[in-house]
């Protein structure tokens, strides 16, 4: 499997689980430090390859499909992303920090699969990491404003996608891993990373051979739109 941002928090929960349960993995890192997935290839017995791209820098994206271009992959997960303050709104957000989000949230992970969709197997998964929080449908109490429109920006690139790939025979998943205990989510999130993430990676590979795009949970529960 490709899996794009997985230096901490549930990239590299992806990437272990997948090094447990016997895959080949290459994960991608930001920069150029040692974080705990260099601790984990250490451990990994050969299973674990790490590249290096900043997903918000196409240049980097392109280079690392021409690094890549003699592999193919079952499985091509997009999880990198970030997060603003939960309290900001239209109302006070600056327009850099919305550009911040969108760019990084929704842009550049469709950019991500747009150059490296062709890595993966003609049956295989591309997977992108959204959020309970991109539903419309769902959204009926507020907070986390300018988060939340990203992931949704996200869901409509990635039906758009879809739909410019109809005949495609891969399976397509935007996978929601729940409120999770990360730097990201924050301490006073519901789930542990021992909750979401195992369950998340079955979900992910119980999909397989099921074309078409799907908004999924952690649990495998259809997400509302």
């Amino acid at each position: 499997m490709l899996l794009i941002g997985a230096s901490r928090g549930l990239g590299y929960a992806i990437a272990e689980e997948y090094v447990d349960r016997g895959s080949r993995v290459v994960a991608t890192v930001r920069g150029s430090r040692r974080t705990a997935l260099h601790a984990l290839q250490d451990t990994a017995g050969g299973q674990l390859d790490i590249e290096h791209v900043d997903i918000n820098a196409p240049e980097q994206v392109h280079a690392l499909h021409d690094r890549l271009s003699a592999r193919r992959f079952d499985l091509l997960f997009v999880n990198a992303g970030t997060a603003n303050r939960p309290e900001e709104t239209t109302a006070n957000v600056t327009t850099e920090e919305f550009t911040r989000l969108m760019v990084t949230n929704a842009l550049s992970p469709m950019r991500v699969i747009d150059t490296l969709g062709d890595l993966v197997d003609p049956h295989g998964t591309i997977a992108i990491m959204s959020s309970g929080q991109g539903s419309i449908a769902n959204n009926d109490r507020g907070g986390f404003e300018i988060y939340r429109a990203s992931k949704s920006a996200l869901n409509q690139l990635m039906r758009s996608y879809a739909a410019r790939h109809h005949d495609t025979d891969r399976t397509l998943l935007l996978m929601a891993p729940g409120w999770v205990k990360t730097d990201l989510g924050g301490p006073k999130a519901r789930l542990t990373i021992e909750e979401s993430i195992p369950n998340l990676v079955t979900t992910i590979d119980a999909q397989r051979g099921r074309a078409g795009l799907h908004y999924l949970d952690y649990l495998g529960h259809t997400v509302a739109w």
